[in-house]
């Protein structure tokens, strides 16, 4: 049995050696670059083979970065199902591996997003939440084209990215803070862009059908799952006026 003094050094490597390698790669990132450089550096880290992280609000994710095209469908997937792996570990505040979505338990509890997934090439999804220990304010999100698990030091190099992110994100310079910087304005805006539609368009599916914040929401996404489309997409039509729910 290994001593506990050796335990903690290996792992205190393990955290240094992950530091390294996130300084490396966010190293001359503007702030709309960061997320998705620490996307790439996940998994340069872990065998996996895209990341994505998104910040989680009123069960409406939004995504910030990606490392891959296929990753960001999967996360743009999850957030028009309002259902998978991430949503689930943004509602716990814990950790959520889906190991395999071909068969097996991970199917049945998230039957659609599964077969999605593994439309596109993800056999495995393993979501980490970022935040703290009372707070989860969104998610770390790592795919993987073969079923199965996370070693334990697997695990502990996705908490430990986690938790940098959560780190990294919180220091991104907010709309009042962005100092006049133009790259950090058009990121910060485009984000908030973002988020505002969303609001905007369920507010608006409230007005035309007389219904509440849960059902517009799940309205919007079924109709944006029904067309192949995010829906974030089907929010945008329906703030411009070319998309109307009560005709639908």
């Amino acid at each position: 049995m290994q001593p506990e003094n050796d335990h903690r050094g290996e792992r205190g490597q393990e955290a240094a050696g992950a530091a390294r390698a996130v300084g490396a790669g966010v190293r001359g990132a503007g702030p709309g670059e960061i997320p998705a450089r620490l996307c790439h550096v996940a998994v340069e880290l872990l065998p996996v083979t895209g990341a994505s992280v998104s910040l989680h609000s009123d069960g409406m994710p939004v995504q910030l970065g990606a490392s891959s095209p296929q990753a960001a469908y999967v996360t743009e997937l999850q957030a028009t199902l309002g259902d998978g792996p991430c949503q689930s570990a943004a509602l716990s505040g814990a950790p959520v591996l889906a190991r395999d979505l071909t068969a097996g338990g991970d199917v049945l509890r998230w039957p659609v997003f599964a077969q999605q997934a593994t439309a596109v090439g993800v056999r495995a999804v393993y979501s980490m939440p970022l935040g703290n220990e009372t707070v989860c304010v969104g998610t770390l999100d790592l795919y993987r084209d073969t079923p199965g698990d996370l070693t334990d030091r697997d695990l502990r190099t996705a908490r430990l990215m986690a938790g940098m992110m959560t780190v990294a994100l919180m220091a991104l310079p907010r709309a009042e803070e962005a100092g006049g910087d133009p790259e950090d304005e058009r990121w910060l805006s485009g984000l908030a862009a973002d988020q505002d539609q969303l609001y905007q368009a369920t507010g608006m599916m409230m007005a035309q059908l007389g219904i509440g914040t849960d059902e517009a929401l799940a309205r919007l996404r079924g109709h944006a799952f029904a067309h192949g489309r995010t829906a974030l997409d089907v929010a945008r039509d329906v703030v411009a006026h070319r998309l109307r729910f009560d005709t639908d």
